[in-house]
């Protein structure tokens, strides 16, 4: 009998619920149990060719089950609209949306935070920081046994790294706006909003951008729980895959790409069920039906302005000296020395 991966035949029976206005592909097939693949499922929604995209990512780390879980029900959700809802027909005229929800099956197979091949995906980009990192936890090359391992060096991105980078690539850089929005636990006591870079404490070239959609998200959820911040302002780390999409979609000189990380404070759930601590799983996830169900619920004000936010850019990117107003002023909400 072949193991089970309960998020992917969830995953997998929300897609059999997608009528003709969506598609799906496997990006990728990675080993699960002997004779046995997994597929990494990418679904797509929206107008092709429209000039604003939107990507959901989840599972990069395979123990943190609830990012996965969090981008299944949004995905869910807009399956049920698609069946009624006029208005969202009209939005997926103006933007492309893309759902990567499990894009470590295998690391979730394991229980484990790498792949099968003992590679953190989230630390396996030909990215080096240029200062120094927090030992372990900044990528290591050791060895696979110890945790947050890159791979090694010289050796070509894992098949689930290359896969993710191929789609957002693919699917999001060249449009006019774009952004993605990667699921994660497991940080803190605070959800945490992060944004490149994470190989530099220097802003990244889309600041003001990244500063103006700060504004209009604050401007319409007054009372959001998010810390919002650049993640060098926690820690700097070798290999991030969004730091290499970023820097790809820069050099190509189109649009703008604005990559950003959800870190759900895992430890909030702890701090409630502190026998969570005996778990391996409990560290990263609400193990408790009703908390699971109240995190999901959380998180889909963010999820929706996301999608309103890419396909209304053209009314709120700054344009001419807005630039540098943004600009000035996120310096000194992020960067300034206090």
């Amino acid at each position: 009998m072949k193991a089970q991966v309960p998020e992917l035949e969830e995953l997998e029976r929300v897609l059999s619920r997608l009528g003709s206005g969506a598609q799906r592909h496997i990006a990728c097939e990675v080993q699960g149990t002997v004779g046995q693949t997994l597929p990494v499922h990418v679904v797509t929604l929206g107008n092709p060719q429209a000039d604003a995209g939107v990507a959901y990512i989840g599972g990069v780390h395979g123990l943190e089950r609830i990012g996965s879980a969090v981008v299944t029900a949004w995905l869910d959700s807009l399956a049920a609209r698609l069946e009624w809802d006029s208005s969202l027909h009209q939005l997926l005229e103006r933007v492309r949306v893309v759902f990567v929800p499990i894009t470590n099956p295998g690391g979730m197979l394991r229980g484990t935070r790498a792949n099968p091949q003992g590679v953190d995906l989230m630390r396996n980009a030909p990215v080096d920081a240029l200062d120094a990192v927090p030992f372990l936890v900044g990528g290591q090359r050791i060895s696979a046994g110890l945790p947050w391992y890159r791979g090694r060096l010289g050796e070509p991105m894992q098949p689930e790294s290359a896969a993710l980078c191929d789609v957002v690539q693919r699917e999001l850089h060249g449009r006019k706006f774009s952004l993605a929005l990667d699921c994660h636990s497991g940080f803190g006591m605070r959800d945490r909003i992060w944004f490149p870079m994470a190989h530099r404490r220097q802003p990244i070239a889309h600041l003001a951008q990244l500063a103006a959609l700060h504004d209009i998200f604050e401007q319409s959820n007054n009372h959001h729980h998010y810390v919002f911040e650049p993640q060098s302002r926690q820690y700097l780390a070798h290999g991030d895959l969004w730091d290499y999409s970023y820097m790809q979609a820069c050099e190509a000189g189109q649009g703008v790409f604005l990559p950003l990380t959800l870190e759900m404070g895992s430890w909030l759930w702890v701090r409630k069920n502190p026998r969570q601590l005996f778990s391996r799983h409990g560290i990263f996830n609400p193990l408790i039906e009703h908390r699971q169900q109240r995190v999901l619920r959380r998180h889909f004000a963010l999820l929706d302005f996301t999608l309103r936010a890419a396909a209304s850019a053209s009314a709120w990117l700054p344009e001419g000296d807005a630039l540098q107003t943004h600009r000035a002023a996120a310096i000194q909400r992020w960067y300034a020395r206090t």
